[in-house]
Order: C-alpha cells, then sequence, then structure tokens
C-alpha cells in the first residue's frame, strides 16, 4: 500500500489494523466437513481464497485432500468474485456461479434463489454475516455457517493508536479504508484513548474518506459518516489511484468554510 501510494505522489503513514486468526478449536470445523463428506450439504459460498484454502488444509488432519475435494466438487459451488477461483482451480474444481462485483451478499441471494440446491454452508470470513443468512432461509434454506477464522486487533496496536491520534489531530487529508473492520477497529481503539468522536469528527469535517466499495460504504454510514470518494472497481489499486485524483477537490469541498 506505501508503495502504490507513494507511486501516485502521496506519503502514507499504514497502520495495521486486523489480523486474520483461526478458530482455537478446529472440532466445530471437522463437524462441518463430516457434513460435507457425508453428502450433507447441496450448496457451498466460499466467501475468501484465504477461508477455502484454510479448510482444505485443516480438513486433512481427518480426510486426504483428494476425499475433500471429490466431496466438495459434488456440490454447487458459489465463488465470491474470482480470489476463491484461484484455490478452486489448484483443487482441480471450478464454480457453478462466480458473483460479480461488488461481490456483497447483495448480489449473492438472487443468484441462490435461482437453484433448486437448499442445504447450504457458507465458508465465512472475519466475522459471521446474519442478514445473509437470513435472507437464504426466507428461501427456505438450510443455512449452515462455517467459521473458518476471526478478525482480531493486531498484538502490537501502537501503529493503530498513531492513526487514531492522527486522525483525531486533524494532522492528515485523507483516510482509506479497504474494509470494514478496519473501521471498527479504528473506533475501538480511539475509544480506550478517549478520542473517539474526535475520530468521527476529524472524518466528517475535515479529512476525506476513501471507501473501497458498497460494504465499507454502508460500515461508515452506520457511524454517521459519507464515503468522499468511491472507485469505478472494488479493487485496492483502483481505489488509490481515485484517492489520488480526487482527493484535492475533496478537501476543498469538505474544508470549505461555512458562511454564517
Amino acid at each position: 500500500m506505501s508503495a502504490l501510494i507513494a507511486r501516485y505522489g502521496g506519503a502514507a503513514f499504514v497502520a495495521p489494523s486486523v489480523v486474520e486468526r483461526p478458530i482455537d478449536s478446529n472440532d466445530e470445523l471437522f463437524g462441518h466437513t463430516d457434513r460435507l463428506m457425508a453428502g450433507g450439504f447441496d450448496l457451498v459460498v466460499l466467501m475468501t481464497a484465504t477461508g477455502l484454502a484454510y479448510w482444505r488444509d485443516a480438513s486433512a488432519a481427518r480426510y486426504p485432500v483428494e476425499q475433500f475435494t471429490a466431496a466438495l466438487g459434488r456440490t454447487t459451488l458459489v465463488s465470491r468474485g474470482p480470489k476463491p477461483v484461484v484455490v478452486l482451480h489448484q483443487m482441480g474444481l471450478k464454480p457453478s456461479i462466480i458473483v460479480p462485483e461488488p461481490n456483497t451478499w447483495q448480489e449473492m441471494v438472487p443468484l441462490i434463489a435461482q437453484r433448486d440446491e437448499r442445504r447450504i454452508a457458507i465458508q465465512e470470513y472475519g466475522r459471521g454475516n446474519p442478514e445473509f443468512i437470513a435472507a437464504l432461509e426466507a428461501l427456505g434454506g438450510d443455512v449452515t455457517p462455517v467459521c473458518i477464522y476471526r478478525w482480531e486487533l493486531p498484538t502490537d496496536i501502537g501503529p493503530l493508536r498513531e492513526a487514531a491520534r492522527r486522525i483525531a489531530e486533524r494532522e492528515c487529508d485523507v483516510v482509506i479504508f479497504t474494509t470494514s473492520i478496519q473501521l471498527t477497529h479504528l473506533l475501538q481503539v480511539a475509544a480506550v484513548d478517549g478520542i473517539e468522536q474526535e475520530v468521527l469528527r476529524a472524518l466528517a469535517e475535515h479529512i476525506v474518506v476513501a471507501s473501497v466499495g458498497p460494504i465499507m460504504d454502508a460500515a461508515l454510514i452506520a457511524q454517521g459518516l459519507y464515503p468522499d470518494i468511491v472507485p469505478a472497481h472494488p479493487k485496492m489499486g483502483i481505489l488509490v489511484r481515485a484517492a489520488a485524483e480526487h482527493a484535492h477537490a475533496g478537501l476543498i469541498r469538505k474544508r470549505k468554510p461555512v458562511r454564517s
């Protein structure tokens, strides 16, 4: 990210805000794998490449990879965007559905609604999505979330605390968000330091906010914030380029003096 921002003439301060940690015990995951092996799922939604690879590798402690692959291949596979497709190809599998941009659960539901399969497993990522589950259950689905890993704060939160301080004291011009959990963790750390409201006000009134796409937009709006820059496609490179191209105009608009 730093190199990409520097390429467009920016000076970046990158604060790691999230780590992916596997769940403490694989017992529950093994239970879901047992059900998959027994033909208990008709359709599997693959949310991330990382999660699929971990499920495959963790399940190798109980079943040969070839058996896991064969069982997965007997289901209808739904890939959230192109990244899980790469892992599927490594396994010799192809998805029946690749969810188009912006790859949110809202795009998935109509596609799944057109299918007959209703015993559905969702390979989750980071945290659960109760709205997605409820929407599939409303279609008559028997939905099983498969928890692979969880999003947590990094062990060293020093850089994130420094980012919160810089935002609160309005020492930066642009903040780029690439996933909604970044905002959650930023505000969590800011709250501990007693500067959450200052951070929110700075983002609302002074700093240009660049959001990668609809899920991030919704997280911002839930906090009373609105993205100033959203790229045409939800890709990191396109997001950084859009920020570079539109930040100046965004700053002028956002910091325009209010006439009394």
